[in-house]
């Protein structure tokens, strides 16, 4: 609602009960006075006092009652108890102060009562009928002034939590883009820093040979292109990630690569299968081939291997990899970059682990677990 609303529905309120209390006034149902001037100044002070009932709910509900209590006093004609002061009742409880309300309604009964009864009135009509239909009326106006409340705070309760959920979406939604875009770039890490290895230890042997052994030269050669065509296949599986659906995906590299892989290396690799294969989850097999990938890189570039282990172990619920080469080995911890942190970070979002092991001069030992169903 806005400010304008708000004013015009305040005026409505103060018209409205201004105009009840006078025509009130204006029947003249007895009194010691007869109505005059001052009595109407009565009802238009109640009416505006409904232009402060936002700001200050009690003031304006504690100055109806003291108002009414004044206008009996000064002997004016009836005008009732709980029509001038219902639209302040409601005020109050729809400011939140149901209490004040009850508490302000329940002593001008008492109040009203006490003074009605000693000046003589009807006690069977005072109590019988009308103190029933005031309270009644008093009580409506405390319990509508409530329920507006409630139904705002519920109004709003419900857009903040839209807002939050909304917020909570955009989040989620650029946390799977983040992610998305990390597993892309180490996707191409791998291939690249796999490719870029081979190349470079390739064309070292071919060098080396070019005068002496043409074969040797042949055959390196025969590798790089090998490792490019891979590389080339590898680029275009992963680039495709960022056009297809995940229907329509497929897993950037399998443990049933690994011939081709090991092919495009200058290493002396063995495989060893322990336990019955089982089919893998897509994300698991992918992971997998990657961890044995920056491990066999890692024998080129960094351990300056000649020879490497290659170890599946499959178990009931996990599926284990060991890749152990015959390099110079360091102290641990190892510096490991993209690679090596990347394969520990792929691990663990599945629920799995990556471990190293080195000594010097005893090569390095990549061991990882995954689970055969990814958490």
């Amino acid at each position: 609602m806005s400010e304008r609303q708000r004013v015009l529905a305040d005026a409505a309120l103060g018209i409205a009960t201004s105009a009840v209390v006078a025509v009130a006034i204006a029947m003249d149902l007895g009194g010691a006075r007869a109505p005059d001037p001052v009595a109407y100044l009565f009802a238009a002070g109640l009416g505006a006092l409904m232009f402060v009932r936002r700001r200050f709910p009690v003031l304006a509900l504690t100055a109806t009652a003291a108002g009414l209590l004044a206008y009996y006093a000064a002997g004016y004609p009836p005008v009732g108890l709980a029509l001038p002061v219902s639209a302040a009742l409601y005020s109050a409880a729809e400011a939140g102060r149901p209490a004040v309300a009850a508490a302000t309604a329940a002593g001008l009964v008492l109040v009203s009562t006490f003074f009605r009864l000693r000046q003589g009135e009807n006690p069977d009509y005072l109590l019988g009928f009308e103190l029933a239909s005031t309270i009644g009326l008093m009580l409506s106006a405390i319990t509508l002034g409530s329920t507006v409340r409630a139904t705002r705070l519920l109004r709003a309760e419900q857009r903040r939590t839209a807002r939050q959920a909304a917020a909570e979406r955009e989040w989620e939604a650029r946390r799977r883009v983040e992610e998305e875009r990390l597993r892309i770039a180490r996707d191409l890490h791998d291939v690249v820093g796999h490719t870029l290895a081979v190349v470079s230890v390739q064309a070292s042997v071919a060098t080396e040979a070019l005068d002496d052994d043409p074969a040797a030269v042949r055959s390196a050669l025969a590798a790089i292109r090998r490792a490019g065509d891979e590389a080339v296949n590898d680029l275009r599986t992963t680039l495709g990630l960022l056009t297809r659906d995940d229907a329509g995906r497929a897993p950037a590299g399998s443990l049933r690569h690994l011939d081709p892989l090991i092919a495009s290396t200058a290493l002396d690799v063995t495989v060893s299968t322990d336990g019955d294969p089982v089919p893998l989850p897509a994300v698991v097999d992918t992971t997998a081939y990657r961890i044995v990938q920056e491990a066999l890189t890692n024998c080129l570039r960094h351990a300056r291997a000649s020879r490497a282990e290659v170890r599946l172990r499959y178990e009931p619920d996990r599926l284990r990899i060991s890749v152990r080469d015959d390099g110079v080995g360091a102290e641990l911890p190892v510096r490991g970059g993209h690679g090596l942190d990347g394969m520990r970070e792929r691990a663990v979002l599945l629920g799995g682990s990556v471990t190293l092991e080195s000594r010097p001069g005893a090569g390095f030992l990549v061991d990882a677990s995954l689970p055969v169903e990814p958490r």
